[in-house]
């Protein structure tokens, strides 16, 4: 019996209380609507939260991803090493420089991209001009390995961190191992602004290019234009830029969830245990692996579905039927037509990705989750994984 839609436990919820509210309310009241002090404010204030020496706040993480990469070098011709099991922004940013990208299978316990096949691929192709590892569902890449073999062959390292804020590596904040590092803040991740994004690098000049591509190549910030001593219509292009900066409104939401995110982070790994604890003894499902520096940002279960007498899209429908939401993250970029069809790829090719994949849901993980909530979507995996257990 299907539950009501007032019932349903969704696959996700942002996070936001009063607090953002008033932050908005302050920006709408301040009369300066776009780019000024409360961006300058997140930024300086997300640079100490992760270390960096800069942070650049931009209006989607796909827009940071696109600035990295340029800053890093990559230019038509060039390849980017990167995975396919990913969202497309990792890979279309890549396109956007007339790059193209090397997919390397992901590992089968982190689901992250495999150093060996780095290796396999630096030693394989011309002109690959970075590497980008994605930290899938906020779980870190073997980044001790991949720095190491981006650094043996003078490669620069983008991190796609869109997952990542703020899990960790051995102690350093993921986003700030390599080169660069670009955070997503969509509605969806981990902390948000509705859209924007964070890049974050240590090396000056980088940061200087990407603070002026960001917003149409210009050599002024719009803020510095109208409270300067220098006329505000003066101003020079010193480069066919982008409109990538990120208005104040979205900055000063981006501000108060920034003061949350370490609450958000410890409210995540407490439902991932539950879940733990309530599905390990499901034989007829692989779980994550427990790492305590992950964000936590997604929760996906693998059906073995050898023990099932139901595919996944069964499961899936059988989950919403009892009112839980799910999604599934994510469908291979090599599946996709346009990377089939422009590079002659096959579903064979990135086998651990597509196993993966068949095998995936993505249970509902987010602070505003009760303990209710979490009981009752554990509760429906078992109902409906106990009723097509095979023999």
């Amino acid at each position: 019996m299907s539950r009501s839609t007032d019932d349903r436990v969704p696959f996700h919820r942002p996070s936001l209380g009063i607090e953002e509210e008033a932050a908005v309310l302050r920006v709408l009241r301040s009369g300066w609507l776009t780019t000024a002090g409360e961006a300058r404010a997140f930024e300086a204030e997300f640079a100490a939260a992760v270390g960096s020496a800069y942070a650049i706040s931009v209006n989607s993480a796909t827009s940071g991803l696109h600035l990295a990469l340029e800053a890093a070098g990559v230019r038509a011709g060039g390849r980017v090493v990167t995975t396919p099991y990913t969202f497309t922004a990792t890979a279309e940013v890549i396109r956007y420089l007339g790059a193209d990208p090397v997919f390397v299978d992901i590992r089968g316990d982190d689901l992250n991209i495999d150093p060996h096949g780095i290796e396999q691929a630096l030693a394989r192709e011309e002109r690959v001009e970075a590497i980008m590892p994605v930290h899938f569902g906020g779980y870190p890449c073997a980044m001790d390995r991949i720095v190491s073999i981006a650094n043996d062959h003078s490669v620069p390292v983008v991190e796609d961190a869109a997952h990542a804020f703020p899990g960790a590596f051995r102690g350093k904040p993921l986003g700030t191992i390599g080169e660069s590092g670009v955070y997503s803040f969509y509605a969806t991740k981990t902390m948000t602004t509705g859209e924007g994004g964070m890049v974050v690098t240590d090396n000056p000049d980088w940061a200087r290019r990407m603070t002026t591509m960001r917003l149409h190549g210009i050599d002024r910030e719009v803020w510095d234009r109208y409270t300067a001593d220098r006329a505000s219509w003066e101003y020079e292009v010193v480069e066919a830029g982008f409109k990538y900066n990120m208005p104040d409104i979205l900055a000063a939401i981006g501000r108060e969830q920034l003061r949350k995110a370490r609450g958000f982070l410890e409210a995540r790994r407490r439902i991932a245990e539950a879940y733990r604890v309530l599905l390990e003894d499901c034989d007829y499902l692989e779980l994550p692996p427990c790492c305590r520096d992950s964000s936590c940002h997604l929760y996906v279960i693998r059906l073995r579905l050898e023990r099932l007498s139901i595919d996944r899209r069964e499961f899936i429908d059988r989950l919403a039927a009892l009112g839980v939401g799910t999604s599934v993250h994510y469908m291979p970029l090599h599946l996709m037509p346009y990377y089939r069809n422009r590079y002659g790829l096959k579903p064979h090719d990135f086998p651990v990705s597509l196993d993966v994949y068949s095998r995936s849901i993505s249970l509902p993980i987010y602070p505003g989750l009760s303990d209710d909530q979490v009981a009752r979507v554990a509760e429906a995996v078992r109902q409906v994984g106990d009723g097509a257990h095979g023999s």
